[in-house]
């Protein structure tokens, strides 16, 4: 990998600029993607927060939904905050009928399970070793469950829930670091592409 990796944010609901601002300050060449062609061009990938059925939807109507899935399955490493986490599980509780995800973590996530938008809060917790962050969690999901390759890199209250995680080249967190202005978690998804 090269030193600075160019990583893509999936350019079709969420957080988009923030996460952009934050690769740039985590060292990466950040685009946006929405096409095929734009996914054939980067090393990795940022699924940010939105609305899980509606990127799933946005995704197979840009005719997205089996490129992802391709990539991810040929090993790009992929970052998804919130929906994103959502989008990366290989099991999701709580998601429409037919539902779809990307898959790509042994996990099952359940959606928008800290509660509606007026539960939306902010805490902090020690994550992956780097230290305390500020996490915001907006109807956020967390991790039911996780198979024995999946790594916990930070829980929450109530209940230690499981709010971040990594299997191999795949991050997934149930909050959005994108919005505090610390770039620490978008680092350490640099440099575990770097590492690769």
């Amino acid at each position: 990998m090269t030193s600075s990796p160019v990583i893509g944010v999936l350019a079709l609901q969420g957080d988009v600029r923030e996460h952009l601002r934050a690769l740039e300050r985590a060292g990466a060449s950040a685009v946006t993607v929405r096409r095929e062609e734009e996914l054939a061009a980067v090393d990795g990938l940022v699924i940010p927060g939105g609305e899980s059925t509606t990127m799933w939807k946005l995704a197979t109507a840009f005719e997205l939904l089996e490129p992802l899935r391709s990539r991810i399955k040929e090993g790009m490493p992929a970052f998804g905050s919130c929906a994103g986490m959502i989008m990366l599980a290989d099991r999701i509780e709580g998601g429409v009928e037919g539902q779809q995800t990307l898959g790509g973590i042994d996990m099952v996530v359940r959606r928008n399970a800290f509660g509606r938008q007026i539960d939306s809060f902010e805490a902090d917790l020690d994550f992956a070793g780097r230290g305390t962050i500020r996490a915001v969690f907006i109807r956020a999901p967390w991790v039911e469950s996780v198979g024995a390759d999946v790594e916990v890199l930070g829980r929450t209250e109530p209940g230690d829930r499981i709010v971040a995680v990594r299997q191999g080249p795949l991050l997934a967190t149930s909050f959005h670091p994108e919005l505090t202005g610390d770039a620490r978690v978008h680092s350490h998804f640099v440099e575990m592409m770097r590492e690769l």
